[in-house]
């Protein structure tokens, strides 16, 4: 005799032949979870039924016609029926539409040069926005207020980086070899750009109604950087990869347009931890601004410092990154039960 088990719950037991009629009239599949009611052995239904000897074959109900005549059009075609069908609010039908059709629906548009660059990466920066709304969004997350930091972020960088840091001496130093190079790519390039995405987290907090969540910052901060990361994959692409070989600069274009992206994201997010931390603890307000600047731009300069020189260390910094914001998520309560006294 065997027991039939499905999910969870426990049936039976049943003859052999009472098993097998279930299977060809399918009620019961073949590869249900069974169990031998003599030796408490556990199987599927088929091993079971075979060992007795049973061989059992679904009896089919009717021709093709018969069985989609009966299953009726809208097995085929849930939505045929518009009116009784909202599709409106499913966000995974959203997410599909835009993540999977967007840059199919742009090959109608005669596109070209920088517009092009610029609408893929942010069709990859959109994607990585996605992952992030899904992963670090809070309760004080919206959509709106994300759109709105996407691109004040993007109208602040191409107006700085049009020509206004290069009043940062230490620009200068990103010239010299290596080691000294990593004063200009720390101060320099570092402190600038993570400087540029640390204003739009100024100002949500300047304009915020409540207190902010660490964590919202963090996310903030990923939307920032992401969208840091289409201004810099812009530049690259039109400015640098441009003048190298075909497999180079097709390989160098990915990596713009998805991984660097998401390391710009990791700098900001952590940047927007301590510009949190400083908005709900503003006697320490100062160290955890400076923290909010040093911390991302030491990370972000030290990985272009290495970049031509032994890569293994930057891939290593970039991995430290990620466990980095991790680890400030996770300890989140404690640093701010040290801060309360």
């Amino acid at each position: 005799m065997i027991y039939v088990i499905r999910n969870t719950t426990v049936y039976g037991p049943y003859e052999e032949y009472v098993v097998a009629r279930f299977v060809e009239e399918g009620k019961l599949l073949l590869h249900d979870k069974a169990r031998d009611a003599l030796t408490g052995k556990p199987a599927t239904v088929e091993e079971l039924l075979h060992a007795a000897g049973y061989y059992p074959r679904v009896k089919n109900k009717g021709t093709i016609g018969e069985q989609l005549a009966y299953m009726g059009r809208e097995f085929i075609w849930p939505g045929f029926k518009v009116g009784e069908t909202d599709y409106t609010g499913d966000r995974r039908l959203a997410i599909l539409s835009i993540v999977g059709l967007s840059l199919s629906a742009l090959m109608l548009f005669p596109i070209g040069g920088y517009v092009a660059f610029y609408v893929i990466s942010l069709y990859f920066s959109m994607v990585w926005g996605i992952f992030f709304y899904y992963f670090f969004r809070t309760r004080q997350v919206n959509i709106r207020t994300t759109v709105m930091t996407f691109f004040l972020t993007q109208v602040m960088v191409f107006i700085i980086f049009g020509g206004l840091h290069r009043l940062n001496v230490f620009y200068a130093f990103t010239h010299l070899a290596f080691p000294l190079s990593i004063v200009g790519y720390i101060l320099g390039v570092g402190l600038t750009e993570e400087l540029v995405k640390m204003l739009p987290l100024l100002y949500l907090v300047r304009k915020a109604r409540e207190p902010l969540l660490p964590q919202t910052l963090v996310y903030y901060g990923l939307m920032t950087g992401i969208a840091f990361g289409v201004f810099e994959g812009v530049m690259y692409q039109t400015q640098v990869n441009i003048q190298a070989d075909y497999t180079t600069a097709f390989v160098l274009n990915i990596a713009r347009l998805t991984s660097l992206p998401f390391l710009h994201a990791l700098w900001c997010g952590i940047c927007g931890y301590f510009v949190a931390c400083a908005n709900l603890y503003p006697r320490y307000r100062r160290s955890l601004y400076f923290l909010a600047l040093l911390i991302p731009a030491t990370l972000h300069g030290l990985y272009d410092s290495f970049t031509a020189v032994a890569y293994i260390v930057s891939l290593t910094i970039a991995f430290v990154s990620v466990i980095l914001l991790i680890a400030y998520l996770r300890h989140t309560s404690g640093l701010q039960q040290k801060l309360r006294n």
